[in-house]
């Protein structure tokens, strides 16, 4: 364990699709343990003030296929700007580790690109990266992905919905096994069901579709590290080292230090404490100023 006099960190911690702030807790915990602070953001419209669809937790959940979202004129932007103000008041420390997982990846490396200044390292932890491709949705329906699951997942039309809908409360016993093997295929089974009820069911269509462009002296500058999940059904392994390698092809001046975990999509919460020490391990020295 890291002796904690020694460790002027702070990870700044982006949750994906769907999910919020809460779950990163258990890494949180695991990671003041070795001496590290730590701030979880909650994206626009995620955490415990997400609005929800009308019916959701209705008998039935009327309209759930058909209502649009109040999330539809989310933007990427917004979601950067939400991580920068957290980026900003991080800055204290001597090295600022901004950590993405999955969707969260976009807009992590927006906040990256617009105030690189603010970041001495960037983790991706199965996590989108822009470097080769803009759209998240672009690797999402690679090839490489085609062995992922979790497309049954989506209910009604994405696009009049403004959101990419799932349906974390669905009683269909075939559906919440999909999304158990889709993101939390080695979470406990009692702890899935209520990892599960605190998911949001709406992530704003912005976040995949939106083109992110980042640039070689902005984001490009910044060290980046990439913390792979071996057996990610959500982000087939074969996809996180296409983006790896699309963006070490594309910004080389800085390529990805890989390490690789056990284990499914969402680590927070099958093996929080094994997160915990990879993130450690990559902790860098803070780049000089410049």
């Amino acid at each position: 364990m890291t002796d904690s006099s020694t460790v002027d960190a702070v990870f700044v911690l982006v949750h994906g699709a769907w999910h919020s702030s809460a779950q990163w807790a258990a890494a949180q915990r695991a990671l003041t343990a070795r001496g590290a602070a730590s701030v979880a953001v909650d994206l626009p419209g995620h955490g415990f003030d997400a609005p929800l669809p009308s019916g959701y937790a209705e008998p039935g959940q009327p309209g759930l296929d058909t209502e649009k979202s109040a999330l539809a004129g989310m933007t990427m932007d917004e979601a950067a700007a939400a991580i920068v103000a957290v980026l900003r008041g991080a800055r204290r420390h001597s090295q600022v580790v901004l950590v993405s997982h999955s969707a969260g990846g976009g807009p992590a490396s927006l906040a990256a690109e617009l105030a690189p200044e603010l970041v001495d390292l960037q983790v991706y932890l199965s996590a989108f990266v822009p470097a080769g491709r803009p759209r998240f949705a672009d690797y999402i329906t690679a090839p490489e992905n085609a062995d992922a699951l979790g497309a049954s997942l989506y209910i009604g039309d994405s696009e009049a919905l403004g959101a990419m809908r799932i349906n974390p409360l669905s009683t269909d016993p075939d559906y919440v096994e999909e999304l158990r093997r889709t993101h939390y295929s080695d979470t406990p089974a009692a702890a899935f069901t209520r990892w599960r009820h605190a998911l949001s069911p709406d992530l704003p269509i912005a976040i995949p579709t939106t083109a992110v462009t980042v640039t070689a002296d902005r984001w490009g500058a910044v060290p980046r590290a990439f913390v792979r999940c071996a057996s990610d059904r959500a982000l087939a392994p074969a996809t996180q080292d296409l983006m790896i390698a699309e963006a070490d092809a594309a910004m080389p001046e800085h390529p990805f230090a890989v390490s690789t975990l056990p284990g499914g999509h969402t680590p927070f919460a099958a093996r929080p404490d094994d997160l915990a020490a990879a993130l450690m391990s990559v902790l860098r020295r803070p780049r000089a100023a410049e």
